[in-house]
Parts: C-alpha cells; structure tokens; sequence
C-alpha cells in the first residue's frame, strides 16, 4: 500500500526532536541505497548536529511527511556520517541534475525528487521534472504539500548521472542504454554536459560495436571531444569500429600530429579503405562514398544475391542495391533489393537488374549528386571510376541529409533536449 507523496524538500533541513519535542539537529539529506530495485529504498537520514554530520537510520525516526521527524530512540550515534559505495544522498547528488529518461531517450533536470512509503519501508518513486525555478517548486511544495507542480516520472523509467560522486562506485547501466537506438544515445551525449556525456560513452564502451556507431552518429564537435582524452590507441579503436567513411570524416577533425600515428594503428584491411578516401574532397562523391557494397556477376541468381546481402558487412543502407556486373566485369545495371525478394529464387541477377546504370563520379559536388539521386529516385548512388568500369563506393540518402543539415542540429531540434 502506497501512502500520500512526500516531496525530499519537505523533509530537507526540517528539525530532528527527542521523544519530549527538545531540537536534536536538522535533518540534512536522506541516504538511498541504489541496486536491482526499480524504488530504491531508503536506509537513513544524515542529520547535523552542531557542526558535526551524523547518520541516523531510517527505522529510528517517525513519519518523514511531518512538520518535525521525531527521533524513535532515546540516543543519537554520535560518529560522523561516512558514505557507503552504492549509497547516495538525494538531495546533495541528485536534486537539480540531469537524468535519462530511458522512454524515448531524452535527458529531465531533478527539480524534486518524489518518495512514499510503501509496504512499510521509505522509496524513491520518482523525479518531479517541473518547469519553473527550483526555488519556486520548494516554496510551492511546502504550501501545497500533497501537491505535484510538473510532470512526475517513475523511478524505475530513469537513469540518475552518478559519475560526480566516485565514492558511490555506481554507473549507468550498459544494458539499458542498449535498448536506446545509436542516434538516441548520441543525441543525450550532446544534450549532457562533457562529464555526463563521457559517463554514457563510458556505459557503451562495453559494447565496442555499439560505442562505434554512437561516435558516427554524433557531431565532429562531440566526436573530437571525446576522443580528446583517450590515447592513440583507445581512439584507433573506435575507428576501426566505425564505417571507412565515417571514420575518414573524423580522422580528418583531429589534431593534425594525431592523425598519421592513429590511422597507422587501424586493421589493415579497415586502414587502407581509410586512406583511399582520404583522398577526395569531403563534400564530393569521394569524400561521401562509403567503399563497402555488394556486387555479383550476371549470371548469380537471386538467391545467391540475397546471400551476398545477408552476410554483407556493408552498412544497412548500402544494400538497398545490389550491382551487377557484366562478362567483362564491368558495371553494367543494378538490381533493387525489393525486386529481388518479388523474384524467383533461381532467375539469374541480369534478368532482373535494371539497366542503363545511374551513377556519380568521385569528383562530383553536392549538387550534381542532389540533382541526379533526385531525378532518378535513388537512395544509392553509385559512384563510378571515370572509365565507367568499376563502382569505387556508394552514397546513401543518409550521407547527403547529415551534410545538408545545419550544424548543431541535433543539439537544437533533437528529442534529447533537456527538460526543465
């Protein structure tokens, strides 16, 4: 059974008394212990007395919603308060600070945090995320004290920022930002403060593909940043991780001295994809290809296509297409993933392919490609040697919407935007 809300600063700096009614101390903050729980209970209170911090447990004082919390026993521990890991103190490490709310990714600011007792112990329930000053929403709950002034959200939906306090030894947890899409995670880093924002990255670390396709989805401003403070070593990791293309964009974005040294510590095979498109301008074809597709002879069948696609490490983008390739191992047409699953399994890719092949040239500027992925209605492009024999890459819709929108527009219009 779930009593009335109690606001946390209805029961911050209200008077600890003795059993005669005689001012003990004040309580100061209220020490929850953070584990599998989706409420995590509440253990004791730290209560100033004189100039010292004392910790009082939770089972020896009376109701928290009072105007005064009365001392159940007839003496105080007088030693001095000391944090235990896995512990935190609500008001001092939470109220005002960021969390995650894991529906839907997006980052709340602490304004109040919310408690009940519940089957007779004290629970965190959640995060009253209010707009408005913090010393509006107190003077507001301590006249208004069943009243809630903005949107409470379950504790057991969110994820509080812990890194500030080393001693609790607690971090988000990786699994949960798991279930967050790439582009999720990557718009709360750059919602988040730097501290927040390497807490994150430090959670997904533990996933090296899931931390790689984070950094191509943040900005070059995030993606510099955080590799800033990692060494050669632990920045050519995440490279090798990331999409050759991508990875060329960032590499482009360091420091010129760390460059070569990072580059020379990537996977071969991964290096000298990295070095080919480095080669090209950034804002042409070249620069925006990604060198990784799929491409079969004419006489493959269809099933052998899909295979190809189904094993593929190429990114999912890229294998909307399939290319064809004629006896003379030329570029010859292309077949769309649709019309290969609508095929017959056994009809041969040059059966099926569209000819007269659609394609730009590595030396192409955004316009022409814009001009002629539109008139053609291509999600990928092509991108062809100047001997028309070879595809050298391909451009995706993608690449061409992540330049053609405005710098910082994720920090501006995405969904992670900070509420309160």
């Amino acid at each position: 059974m779930v009593t009335d809300i109690v606001h946390l600063s209805d029961v911050v700096h209200r008077p600890l008394v003795d059993s005669s009614g005689d001012r003990l101390g004040k309580i100061e903050d209220l020490i929850a212990r953070l584990g599998t729980s989706p409420h995590p209970p509440i253990v004791g209170t730290v209560v100033k007395v004189g100039s010292r911090d004392l910790f009082v447990p939770i089972d020896q004082v009376s109701d928290l919603g009072g105007d005064q919390v009365r001392l159940l026993g007839q003496a105080v521990d007088l030693r001095r308060f000391e944090r235990r890991p896995g512990e935190l103190l609500l008001a001092r490490d939470l109220l005002r600070r960021h969390f995650i709310n894991m529906v839907g990714g997006r980052l709340i600011r602490a304004t109040e945090i919310e408690l009940a007792r519940v089957a007779g112990r004290w629970e965190v329930v959640g995060v009253d995320a209010a707009t408005g000053t913090v010393l509006h929403r107190i003077v507001t709950a301590r006249r208004h004290h069943h009243e809630h002034s903005g949107k409470i959200v379950d504790w057991a939906t969110i994820e509080p920022f812990v890194a500030h306090v080393p001693s609790a030894r607690l971090r988000i947890p990786y699994r949960k930002l798991a279930r967050l899409h790439p582009a999720q995670i990557a718009d709360l880093v750059e919602a988040a403060s730097h501290q927040e924002g390497e807490e994150i990255i430090e959670a997904v670390a533990a996933d090296r593909e899931l931390e790689a396709d984070v950094f191509e989805e943040l900005d070059p401003e995030h993606q510099v940043e955080f590799l800033e403070s990692r060494s050669d070593p632990e920045a050519a990791r995440v490279l090798a991780g990331m999409a050759p293309d991508d990875a060329a964009d960032l590499i482009i974005e360091l420091d010129q001295d760390r460059r070569l040294p990072i580059l020379n510590l990537l996977p071969q095979p991964h290096q000298a994809k990295v070095r080919s498109l480095l080669n090209y301008n950034p804002e042409t074809a070249g620069g925006l290809m990604s060198p990784d597709f799929v491409s079969l002879p004419r006489s493959a069948t269809v099933a052998d296509a899909l295979r190809a696609v189904a094993t593929s490490r190429a990114p999912n983008e890229a294998l909307g297409v399939v290319f064809v390739l004629d006896d003379d191992a030329r570029a010859s047409g292309a077949a769309s993933l649709l019309s290969l699953v609508r095929a017959a399994p056994d009809a041969t890719l040059g059966s099926v392919a569209q000819p007269n092949l659609a394609h730009v040239h590595a030396d192409w500027d955004l316009p022409a490609i814009l001009r002629k992925m539109s008139d053609y209605n291509l999600t990928v492009a092509p991108v062809l040697d100047p001997e028309h024999r070879g595809v050298l890459g391909v451009v995706t819709v993608d690449d061409l919407l992540e330049l053609l929108l405005p710098t910082g527009w994720r920090r501006d219009y995405g969904p992670a935007a900070a509420e309160a």
